[in-house]
């Protein structure tokens, strides 16, 4: 499994706003400059975002983005899936008809999957923003 660009830039971009005070509105184009994110990209992924409620858009002159909610109530498979969907190791996992072996009636594959799927999407429900947070300034402080 690795993640996709989006969802990896989505985080970071994310994690940035988490960082700061949620009363100030951060431009695009700072989050993308700082993160080292394509902007049109990290716009499109904001743009989702924004839809699910995760952060917040602000438009005129001063706009930009301030996160919607605290870091503790954001979980990281909240944002991934908000970016790419709902997390399969393969399409079969969700739907049998897409199995390409034609072993619909066991797999064993499968099954394991299935396991592993549910133990790694049990780890991005456990994790928040906040945690991320606090990794971030404990290794920064290390260093």
């Amino acid at each position: 499994m690795q993640f996709t660009k989006a969802e990896e830039y989505g985080i970071f971009g994310v994690l940035y706003l988490a960082e700061k005070d949620r009363s100030i509105i951060t431009p695009l184009s700072e989050i993308s400059r700082a993160q080292k994110i394509p902007e049109k990209f990290l716009a499109k992924i904001f743009q989702s975002l924004s839809k699910s409620g995760i952060i917040r858009s602000h438009r005129g002159v001063r706009g930009g983005f301030t996160l919607a909610k605290d870091p503790s109530e954001i979980s990281i498979k909240e944002i991934l899936e908000t970016i790419q969907g709902p997390y399969h190791f393969m399409k079969c996992l969700n739907d049998f008809k897409s199995c390409t072996m034609n072993r619909i009636e066991f797999c064993p594959l499968r099954e394991i999957l299935l396991i592993a799927e549910k133990r790694l999407v049990s780890v991005f429900e456990e994790y928040t923003l906040s945690d991320l947070i606090k990794w971030n300034k404990t290794k920064t402080a290390a260093s």
